[in-house]
């Protein structure tokens, strides 16, 4: 399943897009506000997002920005009313991939998506979050909201195993393990209890990174 966030305050012509898509292999998460799109972007990832103009607390070029600022490669799509010129512009010049006019034909709207994802592949596995926290894989870089974070090699790959086990408690041996027996790197115990309290102290103390006592460490939202 493709996974889809969708920015739309008219239920109506969001149900309809939903339907439509989630029957051609996509799973749409639909947002009728901007606040509530953000705070479900920098819990997770999805695809692409597709967006509308108007919002009722706020606009979708500021979004897109938003957006670009955080997330390079995300697709974004926006599908508003507003056909004039310098909008289109406008949406372009805010990061966007594509822009479709309403009113519009289902069909057209799933291809130019498809499109889209073709040119810039699927990247949600790309970007890894919880609470704020974002990691880019392929540029090895970790934000916490709009900080970038200075890890070090063992500190990065303690929390991209975490994030790649989001939701999940993972043991302390299995963390001495992945990180780092795979790579011959045999240590201690203690050297995972280091780590862990660096870690911690850069991305200042996050409450969606958990000890469960006497077993191991689990990332998960707290919202």
């Amino acid at each position: 399943m493709i996974e889809l966030y969708y920015v739309e305050d008219d239920a109506d012509i969001a149900a309809a897009v939903k339907e439509y898509l989630e029957q051609r292999n996509f799973n749409v998460a639909v947002y009728a506000a901007v606040s509530e799109v953000k705070k479900a972007l920098l819990a997770h990832v999805p695809a692409v997002v597709l967006m509308d103009w108007n919002m009722p607390d706020g606009r979708g070029d500021s979004l897109c920005q938003w957006i670009r600022g955080r997330w390079r490669e995300l697709p974004v799509l926006f599908l508003t009313v507003r056909d004039d010129s310098r909008d289109i512009v406008s949406g372009f010049q805010s990061g966007a991939d594509d822009y479709v006019v309403k009113p519009f034909e289902l069909s057209v709207l799933y291809f130019r998506i498809q499109a889209v994802l073709r040119r810039t592949g699927n990247v949600a596995c790309q970007y890894l979050a919880c609470d704020g926290i974002m990691l880019d894989r392929n540029r090895r870089t970790v934000f916490q909201q709009s900080e970038e974070i200075d890890l070090s090699v063992s500190e990065y790959e303690l929390l991209l195993y975490l994030l790649l086990n989001k939701g999940k408690t993972v043991t302390r041996e299995k963390i001495l393990e992945q990180v780092w027996d795979v790579n011959g790197n045999y240590v201690n115990d203690n050297t995972l209890t280091v780590t862990m309290k660096r870690l911690r102290d850069k991305l200042h103390q996050p409450s969606c990174l958990k000890t469960v006592r006497s077993v191991g460490y689990r990332m998960e939202d707290t919202v």
